[in-house]
Formats: structure tokens, sequence, C-alpha cells
């Protein structure tokens, strides 16, 4: 089977059938949490953690997961762990839908 996620990014191998890749543009820090729109092809997100010791990404994973309605270890940061721009993987869910239930007013 695979391996345990770690606990800063949540990552683990990629052995799903049904996923997709989110870009993810984040902004810590922020009053609240919450969808902010777009930000270019990336999704802004604004988060009231701030960006120290993994808090922000374990916010935006655990964000995410409530807004689609899955298993926080279903969203995974895949690369950008120390910045702005991040690529999360998310299982059981294709982009379309995804994106429809974190941008519902856009039906993207």
């Amino acid at each position: 089977m695979g391996r345990k996620p770690s606990a800063r990014t949540g990552h683990r191998p990629p052995d799903q059938t049904l996923g997709c890749e989110l870009a993810v543009f984040a902004v810590p820090r922020s009053s609240r949490t919450e969808v902010a729109g777009m930000h270019g092809d990336a999704l802004r997100v604004r988060l009231a953690a701030p960006p120290v010791e993994g808090a922000a990404n374990d916010a935006l994973r655990r964000f995410v997961a409530d807004q689609l309605g899955i298993p926080i270890s279903d969203v995974v940061v895949v690369s950008g762990a120390t910045g702005r721009r991040k690529r999360l993987s998310v299982s059981g869910m294709d982009h379309v839908s995804a994106m429809s239930r974190l941008l519902p007013d856009t039906g993207a």
C-alpha cells in the first residue's frame, strides 16, 4: 500500500485513480479563510493562518477538503510548500467538479 503522508505537506505517492491537481495562489495572514477568485490561472485563497511552520499549508489543506467534502488526507501539497504558488493534488474528484465547488458563482 501507499506510505503515510508527512505531517508538513501531506505528500504521499500518487496511487489514486480519480483525482486532479489545482493551482493555488495562497495569501496567508488574511482576515479570514476564503476563496477570493482567480489569480491568473490559479485559485486565489486567503488564509487566516500565518506562513509559519506549515500552519498555512495545513489551513489550506483543511479548507479545501472542507469545501470539497472530502477527507483532509485526500488533499496533498505536491509543490510550493514554502511559497505562495502551490499545486494541490486532490483525490477522488475531477478538476471541473472541484473548481465548481470552490468557485460556485462562476460555474468554473
